[in-house]
């Protein structure tokens, strides 16, 4: 017996392995400063634990549909009414295990041997896991420091082929921040205007976390003509502060989202039935909090790009949304460290960084562009302060 050639196409999740890496060095006494989880540090408001609690006390306790229950897809298409002005129906909503695993029905639903999906880079690490899982090829599309890590419409053109199945959008994006201005968005759709076979997979997870008065808008809002081949993407993890209760959801074709029940079906079955309540009151309640902790997030994005860009080598783009800086780092490959060893790339770099500086971070070459690292600012301001004059230290040490 040996793994599957499936899940020998893919690879553990990086990011992950450095949230295991550092919560093993606690353990051990020692003091680290992880910048590399990609979860808010906020907690869940207290109306939504509220509703959760009511829902275990009113006996919500049993299997619900699978892909989400009524009440849960009724307030989704409410959502997307009030925030991103796009019309669903309950049939055109899944409920999901979380992001991650939307992305993983909807591909797995989709995607055969011989497929392409388009994947701009820097990408979330997960995207073209999941698409080789699916037996599919990745294609990527650079979108470096000097487009702010956007694809660029001719980028974008470029990577598409006959065989071209998706196009994955993510904005604002991990790992870097990076958010599409709504001309930005009607300029890749008319890319995808002249590819009718080509679908786009809208990562909107970081949607409300957004600085500078910056707008955000989505594909199929700026693009109504793209609406029956996009699947709007979002979930409850990172504005609600809900990574743990695992609810994400998106919405798009009846097909499609019947498809990926018929997985699910077979896979997971519903989400839980309690985090499934508890994203009900999120969805509903109030949302003015939103705006309070973006605002929060924001003044930690303009402390965390002063102090790296001071670093000589350091290059660090200032995001328009999300809670992460992706600084590149050039200027610092080739140098040594004060024990010897040479910084030959930036997973050596970030390698570095826990181990002489304590603070972790994720290396670049996770993400696809390298050579950078991305760190997570979800965290107080005290511990990013001092974190990245640990940085900024151990910058200074090389040679």
């Amino acid at each position: 017996m040996h793994p599957s050639a499936a899940l020998q196409r893919i690879s553990p999740s990086p990011t992950l392995a450095v949230t295991s890496r550092v919560l093993e060095l606690k353990r051990q006494g020692i003091e680290v400063i992880g910048l590399g989880a990609g979860e808010p540090d906020f907690d869940t408001p207290d109306f939504v634990k509220d509703a959760a609690i009511e829902a275990i006390r009113a006996g919500k306790t049993k299997y619900t549909n699978v892909d989400g229950t009524a009440e849960l897809k009724a307030s989704i298409v409410a959502k997307f009414a009030r925030d991103n002005h796009l019309t669903y129906t309950p049939d055109q909503i899944s409920v999901n295990v979380g992001g991650k695993h939307t992305l993983f029905n909807a591909i797995v639903a989709s995607v055969e041997a011989g497929d392409e999906v388009v994947i701009p880079a820097p990408y979330w690490v997960s995207y073209p896991d999941v698409v080789q899982f699916a037996g599919g090829t990745p294609v990527f599309a650079v979108a470096g420091a000097d487009t702010n890590y956007k694809l660029s419409p001719e980028a974008l053109d470029a990577a598409i082929t006959p065989r071209t199945r998706w196009v994955i959008l993510n904005s604002p994006s991990n790992p870097t921040g990076a958010a599409y201005t709504h001309a930005e968005l009607e300029a890749l759709g008319e890319v995808l205007r002249r590819h009718p076979n080509v679908w786009i997979f809208a990562d909107d997870m970081y949607e409300h976390i957004v600085y500078d008065d910056f707008r955000f808008a989505t594909i199929a809002q700026v693009c109504p003509d793209l609406y029956e081949r996009t699947l709007t993407v979002n979930g409850c993890s990172k504005a609600y502060a809900m990574t743990g209760w695992r609810i994400g959801f998106a919405g798009g074709a009846p097909w499609l989202i019947k498809a990926m029940a018929k997985l699910q079906s077979q896979s997971t079955s519903n989400p839980c039935s309690i985090a499934q309540a508890a994203a009900v009151a999120a969805l509903n309640g109030p949302q003015d909090f939103l705006k309070e902790r973006a605002a929060a997030f924001q003044r930690r994005r303009d402390l965390v790009v002063g102090m790296l860009s001071e670093i000589d080598g350091v290059t660090c783009p200032k995001p328009e949304g999300a809670f992460y800086v992706y600084p590149s780092l050039p200027g610092l490959i080739g140098r040594t460290t004060p024990k010897g060893r040479r910084i030959d790339t930036d997973e050596d770099f970030v390698g570095y960084l826990l181990d002489d500086a304590r603070v972790a971070a994720v290396h670049g070459a996770a993400f696809g562009l390298s050579p950078a690292m991305r760190i997570s600012y979800a965290t107080s301001d005290e511990l990013l302060r001092e974190a990245c004059a640990r940085i900024q230290s151990a910058c200074a040490d090389l040679r």
